[in-house]
């Protein structure tokens, strides 16, 4: 069996504001470094990780290290696994854009596979790429778990995908510093754990 452990970074100063992030290179603010940490000792009571891939974004990397410290590993950082370009919502408040662009925030929060923001990138862009190298690692690692560290809109689709769950945006929750387990075997995905946060003690619940 093969163990996919899916997680999303700590929390940053623009969760608290209600800021869309994307592929601005925010930080982790001092309760996701503490979350990190706290997130690193629960992956490592699990078991041992073989590999752990991180988005190259600065806070799913410093979670990433976090995380692969605890097994003498260092992270790999991979495209693939960059967080969805918002292009121009990049940095706004949402409260802002639900003010001033009423039609694409429904279609945001209705029926996000049809949002396409001008210089920005579509879901179905964002599930085929991470998609794609999620399989590829699959075959590399096989037998062994490995951890993925990335963004909450990658890991929707991503865990949506694996899963065969379709339009999975809305359906599917994740903490900051939450992570899931996928196990596949004999060609099937299957989920042992979604959204495990016991380990984290103070959160920010983005509902959109």
């Amino acid at each position: 069996m093969t163990q996919i452990v899916l997680v999303r970074h700590g929390e940053t100063e623009s969760n608290r504001l209600g800021v869309f992030r994307g592929r601005l290179d925010v930080p982790l603010n001092a309760t996701g470094l503490a979350q990190a940490e706290g997130l690193a000792a629960a992956l490592a009571a699990d078991g041992p990780l073989a590999a752990v891939h991180s988005s190259p974004l600065r806070r799913a990397w410093d979670t990433a290290c976090a995380v692969a410290g605890r097994h003498g590993l260092a992270p790999v950082a991979d495209e693939a696994f960059n967080n969805i370009d918002l292009g121009a919502w990049q940095g706004m408040e949402k409260v802002r854009i639900e003010r001033e662009q009423p039609h694409l925030w429904r279609v945001w929060v209705t029926d996000p596979e049809k949002l396409t923001l001008p210089g920005g990138e579509t879901l179905a862009r964002v599930r085929e790429r991470s998609l794609r190298r999620t399989l590829e690692l699959v075959r590399q690692h096989e037998g062994r778990r490995f951890a993925i560290v990335t963004h909450r809109s990658v890991l929707k689709l991503l865990g949506g995908a694996l899963l065969g769950i379709g339009d999975p945006f809305w359906k599917l929750y994740l903490d900051n510093a939450g992570y899931c387990v996928v196990a596949h075997e004999n060609g099937t995905f299957v989920l042992l754990k979604w959204n495990e946060s016991c380990h984290v003690k103070e959160r920010v619940v983005e509902r959109y």
